[in-house]
């Protein structure tokens, strides 16, 4: 078997390429980035974080019938929204698995780094594939589950202390750190631990696995005859109702709307953070339809990369030799992973399925499905 090369012409086949391939991975560093910066000293919120992503659906929303009425009439969207009636139904699944995964991640950035965070939410290529073994029946080769395996070991490397007994580092550095060296400013840079903090964010990778598993099935199977657009408006709708009714469950609904609440809601920083993550799902569709799931690879590893590199910059948290060799290790197996990726094909409307599974093997080479859950990944 010939050995798998990457033709940089084919990933990169022009400048505008390019360009989208270095602003998804600029917005998507900045997303943790962004809300790391805009936490008091103790790692709490001055702002109301649910009403953030509300705000946030709200302008996905926005956007999203905006690039719809491009080419069509708003009218034409109300009338596919009530046929598809029944598609936004199903739509609440995912929607509230993102809501949660949203919602989570601000409550873990503010316990965790954003290098740490990145690096364990990496666990969700794991309990993907497995997921996808279990609902769509696909199994794994070896291949796959050797590249599973060594970025799990590459996320548990991030607990291991290689510091020597005795050493010291930077004294104003030292200062900061817990006695045990696992938190830094209040953060935990140590990765995993036996804390309610490692509950969170194992829900928060759950969330979305689950979400992406499920929203692929509504892709290609129920919804397959939807436009994309209309599908992203279910998907917006659904998680302002979700984000509405953890509001009102948590009994801030009225709340919220006060002068003061919106007056933090309003700030600069926060609002840069809103449209930052508005602008994540923009340029993900680009990077659908000119690109493939390797470059997203890539993106995975020079994010961990340049993320750990603007926090030590911006907050000082340093880079210990357990956090070089994890992002090496969760890189490469997401690398090898990326080369031969569990495939799952839409089906094709007015294709009967027996001719449709007989293409399946001619097509995998050319289709990657994480191209598909990429579409609509949240942060």
């Amino acid at each position: 078997m010939a050995n798998p090369r990457i033709n940089w012409g084919e990933l990169f086949p022009s400048k505008k390429s390019i360009f989208i391939f270095l602003t998804y991975m600029s917005l998507f560093v900045s997303q943790g980035i962004l809300v790391t910066a805009s936490q008091r000293a103790d790692n709490s919120y001055s702002y109301n974080t649910v009403l953030v992503v509300l705000l946030t659906e709200i302008l996905k929303l926005v956007i999203s019938t905006l690039l719809y009425c491009r080419e069509n009439s708003f009218h034409s969207l109300v009338s596919r929204v009530v046929e598809g009636r029944q598609v936004l139904a199903l739509y609440f699944v995912p929607a509230f698995l993102y809501c949660l995964y949203n919602n989570l991640a601000f409550v873990n950035l503010s316990t965790f780094d954003p290098t740490t965070y990145y690096l364990l939410l990496q666990l969700r290529v794991v309990i993907t594939g497995v997921l996808f073994q279990i609902i769509f029946k696909k199994s794994l080769s070896r291949k796959q589950w050797f590249s599973l395996c060594l970025l799990t070991l590459g996320c548990m490397l991030k607990q291991w202390n290689f510091t020597l007994p005795g050493s010291s580092g930077d004294g104003a550095a030292e200062q900061q750190k817990s006695d045990d060296g696992s938190t830094f400013h209040g953060k935990n840079i140590s990765g995993f631990d036996l804390s309610f903090s490692a509950v969170l964010i194992l829900v928060q990778t759950v969330c979305s696995c689950l979400a992406g598993v499920y929203n692929e099935y509504l892709l290609k199977r129920k919804g397959s005859d939807i436009n994309i657009y209309v599908q992203n408006v279910f998907m917006y709708l659904d998680s302002i109702v979700c984000n509405l009714f953890i509001l009102m469950f948590r009994g801030e609904l009225a709340a919220v709307v006060t002068r003061e609440h919106l007056a933090e809601v309003f700030r600069f920083e926060v609002l840069v953070i809103m449209v930052n993550n508005a602008a994540i799902g923009i340029i993900t569709s680009f990077f659908l339809k000119y690109m493939n799931s390797i470059l997203k690879t890539f993106a995975s590893a020079l994010e961990l990369m340049f993320t750990a590199i603007l926090c030590y910059l911006l907050f000082s948290i340093p880079i210990y030799l357990n956090t070089v060799l994890a992002i090496f290790v969760v890189s490469y197996s997401i690398y090898l992973y990326s080369l031969n990726p569990v495939v799952n094909l839409a089906n094709k409307p007015g294709v009967p399925s027996g001719e449709g599974k007989a293409k399946d093997e001619s097509r995998k080479a050319l289709l990657n499905d994480d191209d598909v859950e990429l579409q609509m990944e949240d942060v």
